[in-house]
């Protein structure tokens, strides 16, 4: 077995440089060859012709009995789930103390799902395992390795411990083929894939489907008929499903779960063959020539509708449908078919992806390349674009930051608010004129400065008395403060010194700043940075998140 090479053939070498541990552990899930390799390990030990590699000829009664689990004085097989008791473990102690029946043999005690066996059970075994009477081995194979562990960890450091994997897709379709050929009986690849992909990784379970569909269809082995015996839905079915998805035909989903049902199918199979369906799309649109164990025709298909979902969306569609197993609610609800129902009715409405920059460019083009017109002078720089920005990563200036500097170098242009025709007569007259204008307005921060009191001071300064909070600390920010003097100075046709008053509770009749305003006073700030930004939110109904 290639996929347990690293077990195999590290117990050859022990048991050709006659250095065989007297307890061993074989970890692993069910089916990938645990008892098999035990019993291999057995054969090598007593084979009178076992060559110089360790390995047994497999042909003498010795192996034929012990491969066969006939009678063998000196192997012995228990299943600890039936045998898991003290008084079990100390009868198997008292029958560990005898020699072997033949000199140059090894007793050899294989226990299966070990992890059955009780605390006072493992105690009672622990002395033998600690001290082993010579020619003495013990096999322990389990498939919860973390039992033992809860249970009887001092057995762990008396045992080596091999791990066995899950055999590959390809692995168990080669096993198959073998079989098939010495039955006489043909078989298409993409049956025997799809039944390496039921068993999961377990030769055994693999088999055993095999097995199950001879017997049904009477030798034919083909798509159609592994996929009746196994209930498991058609591609096609699921193909249908992202298209009801995709196109968010809601009501159809009640029609298509329907037809499941009326045509018997388990709607648990189909929820694993929905992962599974998800997954492949998934890898499909990240990389579309990554490897998948399907027909070029599958694999085409899927793509194709890979396409019409972003990644992100795929994404959320997995989590959904995995969130349901992590649950473990469908296979305990009593109307399974809710449960999917809510599902592909959530997937159907789940909002799609959509790049900003794509979302701009469909509603207003993308603006010029060299900033916006009028505000630049022919020498100068292009500005670059917040879109461009997004995609690229670069840490460009915002479009309005941009016009101001341009403005600035090249005097008034189109897009640079207009001063008013005569200077504010007080502060709080050019305060209020500098936030309803918005130019200069530290982002988030106009709902909290509309909320603080402004006074004239004798000196021509200006006095501001915030209200207590995190903005109240904000305000003492030399750059927040730099910002404020030279907005008031756009209305007062002066620099204003401030004076920044301490915090105070707001006077009767002033409500304080609320989530909403702030949200809004960001979302003008943003819409000063991008106008195009107004329209996409005004049309699809954007909300604002943190």
């Amino acid at each position: 077995m290639a996929t347990q090479e690293h077990v195999s053939e590290t117990l050859r070498k022990a048991v050709a440089g006659n250095r065989v541990s007297h307890a061993y552990l074989f970890c692993g899930p069910r089916g990938v060859g645990k008892t098999t390799l035990a019993r291999v390990l057995a054969m090598a030990l007593n084979c009178p012709n076992r060559d110089e590699t360790g390995e047994p000829c497999g042909a003498c009664d010795s192996c034929d009995r012990i491969w066969g689990g006939q009678t063998a004085l000196d192997v012995v097989e228990i299943d600890a789930a039936s045998n898991r008791g003290v008084e079990d473990a100390r009868e198997l102690r008292e029958r560990a103390m005898y020699a072997p029946s033949e000199d140059g043999r090894y007793k050899v005690y294989i226990v299966d799902e070990a992890h059955m066996l009780t605390r006072e059970a493992w105690n009672a075994l622990l002395k033998i395992l600690e001290e082993p009477p010579s020619r003495v081995i013990f096999v322990f194979a389990t498939t919860e390795p973390q039992k033992i562990q809860q249970a009887a960890a001092p057995i762990l450091s008396r045992c080596q411990r091999f791990d066995f994997r899950r055999f590959g897709v390809s692995d168990i379709v080669r096993r198959l083929g073998g079989v098939l050929e010495g039955e006489d009986t043909e078989a298409s690849e993409e049956a025997l894939r799809i039944l390496a992909r039921k068993a999961d990784g377990g030769m055994r379970d693999a088999l055993s489907l095999l097995d199950q569909v001879l017997a049904l269809t009477g030798g034919s082995v083909d798509p159609a008929s592994v996929r009746r015996v196994l209930g498991l839905v058609e591609e096609e079915r699921y193909l249908e499903l992202l298209q009801i998805i995709a196109e968010r035909r809601h009501a159809d989903v009640f029609t298509f779960v329907g037809e499941l049902v009326d045509e018997g199918y388990d709607l648990v199979e189909f929820y694993h063959g929905l992962l599974d369906t998800l997954r492949m799309l998934l890898r499909l649109r990240l990389d579309p020539d990554t490897e998948l164990d399907l027909p070029e025709g599958s694999k085409r298909d899927l793509a194709q509708h890979a396409e019409v979902f972003e990644p992100g969306d795929l994404v959320r569609m997995l989590a959904s449908a995995a969130e349901l197993e992590g649950q473990g609610s469908l296979r305990r609800s009593v109307n399974p078919r809710i449960l999917i129902e809510m599902l592909l009715l959530r997937m159907s409405y789940m909002d799609r992806t959509v790049q900003l920059e794509e979302l701009l460019g469909a509603l207003g083009g993308a603006p010029p390349a060299g900033g916006v017109a009028g505000g630049t002078d022919e020498g100068s720089k292009p500005t670059t674009d917040r879109s461009e920005s997004v995609a690229t990563g670069t840490d460009a200036a915002p479009p309005t930051r941009a016009v101001s500097v341009a403005s600035d170098e090249a005097g008034p242009g189109p897009l640079r608010p207009e001063r008013a025709s005569a200077p504010a007569r007080s502060g709080a007259e050019a305060w209020k004129r500098w936030l309803d204008d918005g130019t200069g307005v530290p982002v988030g921060f106009a709902a909290f400065l509309r909320s603080s009191t402004v006074e004239d001071r004798g000196d021509g300064g200006i006095s501001i008395s915030p209200l207590p909070g995190p903005g109240a600390e904000r305000l003492r920010d030399p750059d927040v403060q730099e910002a404020i003097r030279q907005g008031l100075a756009e209305h007062l046709g002066r620099t204003p010194d401030l004076h920044i008053g301490a915090a105070s509770e707001a006077p009767p009749g002033t409500s304080r700043v609320t989530e909403s305003e702030v949200r809004e006073d960001t979302l003008r700030a943003l819409f000063r940075e991008e106008p195009r930004l107004r329209r996409a939110v005004e049309e699809l109904d954007l909300e604002l998140m943190d």
